[in-house]
């Protein structure tokens, strides 16, 4: 079963003429489904199963490492991964990158270096799709383990808290386990505001959920620009 977002992107890839056996290899995926996810109207809902591993899933973590590094060049990132044995083309590569581009480039990406097991960093990426000509907005889930910087990003139609749990859930299954704390900016599905005394208030729901899973809530430091005048 593909996940949401998923679905819509190869809405779009066919929206735009590609053909079928070609959106089939580029995503992983028999024809055969493609084909009968292009007669679905919507997708439907996610049901865990066994996933056919993808041409790019093993360049992912490389190819997060590099945008972390300021690398946000689709060309220059395909020409490294094919050196190291990426069949795919930089289309597959494009379209993973994109949901990611505005979580790196809309703040400085502070690099932690933990111990493993210590600590993973979640935020939202968005963007659109073209649909039933119109745009649709989906979300990008990412979670990225601070040691060896590995990547799980799923795509959501919504990012409300019942469907941040899941995605929490998906990647502590797919990583096989979960990390010491969990660092977050202000989403609003994770922090609510802040007291008087300018500590964070989460969202109960979710604290609840990291305290059954045993893994600790951070807030990510309020970004600041280096001073750039002159001494």
């Amino acid at each position: 079963m593909v996940m949401n977002g998923e679905f819509f992107v190869i809405k779009e890839m066919h929206a735009k003429g590609m053909y079928i056996t070609y959106i089939a290899k580029e995503v992983g995926r028999d024809p055969k489904t493609i084909r009968k996810l292009l007669g679905q109207n919507e997708p439907r809902r996610y049901q865990r199963s066994n996933r056919r591993i993808g041409k790019l899933d093993a360049y992912k973590a490389y190819v997060g490492q590099r945008m972390e590094d300021g690398c946000l060049n689709a060309v220059v990132i395909y020409d490294e991964i094919k050196t190291k044995g990426y069949i795919a083309s930089v289309t597959t590569l494009r379209y993973f990158m994109r949901p990611l581009n505005p979580i790196i480039s809309s703040k400085a990406t502070e690099r932690f270096e933990t111990e493993p097991g210590e600590q993973a960093q979640v935020d939202w990426g968005h963007f659109r799709v073209d649909w039933n000509q119109s745009q649709k907005r989906l979300y990008a889930f990412v979670m990225v383990l601070g040691y060896s910087r590995t990547l799980y990003v799923e795509y959501t139609e919504d990012e409300k808290v019942e469907t941040l749990i899941g995605c929490h859930e998906r990647a502590m299954t797919y990583f096989g386990g979960v990390t010491r704390t969990c660092l977050y900016d202000n989403m609003k599905t994770v922090v609510i505001g802040q007291d008087e005394q300018g500590e964070v208030i989460w969202n109960e729901r979710f604290a609840k959920f990291a305290t059954h899973h045993g893994f600790i809530l951070r807030r990510c430091k309020p970004y600041r620009p280096p001073d750039k005048r002159k001494s």
